[in-house]
């Protein structure tokens, strides 16, 4: 799922609105956070340990995350049927939710009446509703955009007493097994409701780092209740903004503003893995979604751009933002990233971009301007690192 990282749009940096607060602030603070602006909330961007060796840490071990400032929002059918609700939101999404098995989770995205994306999301049938988390700046926006096309036929109910927490890294399942055994038994997706601490969470075998692990929602008045028991485990550390854009960037994930926004297509994305083959042309439910002409299309003919991975030479990062040029004389630009940073895991720079059909094959050479010079850089395939979700 495309998670917001700390390289926010500048509007949402500078907004004088007061800043909300998750419901564990007070333990960021106790922890020694750094804290910062974050899609108008006060947000750890690290903490006394530093970004890099909570990147590693999360790699290693285990982490935990913040992520309460997302949208959890439940959509329930007025009809009281699953599927119409399912019918529902296939109108808002190139994605099969009919299909969607109860107890399973989904990764899709809200598309625009030009195949551009609205938002990414994660999409859960919990039986009796769908159960959608949306990225935390696009909260109000896709809140209005559901209940504007929704409100008809279904009820849109934004959870806001709810904290959700990830808990992420190859020791995670060890760490939250120590609360309840039975997550041994999830796999990657799988989405149970389970009692921790004598409270109901709703817990997924899913996160945005690379690395096996879960989504805790749990209720507000018992969430700093569980991230200290769970940062009780030796394993376990509270990890930052600033290492979960590292961890996501290396797994080849995308950030919502910055990979993909309204001006890229699913396909431009190389998201198109996401659209099943009942949306498809061809398919039992074929389009019926925003865009769906252009979607289809590039799906059928290919783009004439692509987002790729890219490899910078040397040891120096290549930011979001930085031109892409076909040649070492920057006489011709052919793209830009739209993120980069030092890869902790790879040891070294990694990025993200678009570039045109012709320069995106795996090994190509192209320039990256830094400061004036221009950089080589290699298209690589996505990810940089090999994830670790339990199948």
């Amino acid at each position: 799922m495309c998670r917001h990282g700390p390289h926010e749009p500048e509007a949402i940096l500078t907004d004088p609105t007061p800043l909300q607060h998750t419901p564990i602030h007070d333990l960021h603070l106790a922890l020694g956070a750094r804290m910062v602006p974050f899609a108008g909330y006060d947000m750890p961007v690290q903490y006394p340990a530093g970004v890099l060796k909570e990147h590693l840490h999360t790699r290693a071990n285990a982490g935990l995350f913040d992520v309460s400032h997302m949208g959890q929002v439940l959509v329930t059918s007025k009809s009281g049927r699953l599927e119409d609700a399912a019918r529902a939101l296939e109108s808002l999404v190139p994605v099969d939710i009919l299909g969607l098995k109860e107890g399973r989770q989904r990764y899709g995205f809200f598309t625009d009446e030009t195949g551009g994306i609205l938002d990414d999301l994660m999409i859960t049938n919990r039986g009796t509703h769908l159960f959608v988390v949306v990225n935390a700046a696009c909260k109000q926006a896709d809140l209005a955009h559901m209940q504007a096309h929704l409100s008809e036929t279904c009820t849109i109910e934004l959870l806001d007493d709810r904290a959700l927490l990830a808990l992420q890294g190859p020791r995670a399942e060890q760490v939250l097994g120590e609360l309840f055994a039975g997550v041994s038994g999830m796999k990657f997706m799988d989405v149970r409701e389970i009692p921790l601490l004598d409270c109901a969470c709703i817990v997924s075998r899913s996160g945005y780092s690379g690395e096996d692990g879960f989504e805790i929602s749990v209720p507000a008045e018992k969430a700093e209740a569980l991230a200290k028991a769970l940062l009780e485990h030796p394993d376990c550390e509270p990890i930052g903004l600033g290492a979960r854009d590292s961890l996501r960037l290396e797994a080849g994930l995308c950030l919502y503003g910055n990979d993909i926004d309204a001006t890229t297509s699913p396909i431009e994305a190389s998201l198109e893995w996401a659209i099943q083959k009942a949306r498809r042309t061809g398919g039992e439910r074929e389009g019926g979604f925003p865009g769906a002409e252009r979607i289809l299309r590039e799906l059928q003919n290919g783009t004439a751009r692509r987002r790729v991975g890219l490899k910078p030479e040397g040891k120096a990062p290549v930011r979001g933002h930085a031109k892409l040029y076909a040649d070492a004389e920057g006489r011709t630009e052919i793209g830009e990233v739209t993120s980069g940073g030092f890869g902790p895991t790879v040891e070294g720079p990694v990025a993200m971009g678009y570039v045109p059909i012709s320069h995106a094959a795996p090994g190509t050479q192209i320039f990256a301007e830094v400061r004036g010079k221009y950089l080589p850089v290699t298209v690589a395939i996505l990810p940089f690192i090999t994830p670790t979700y339990k199948r």
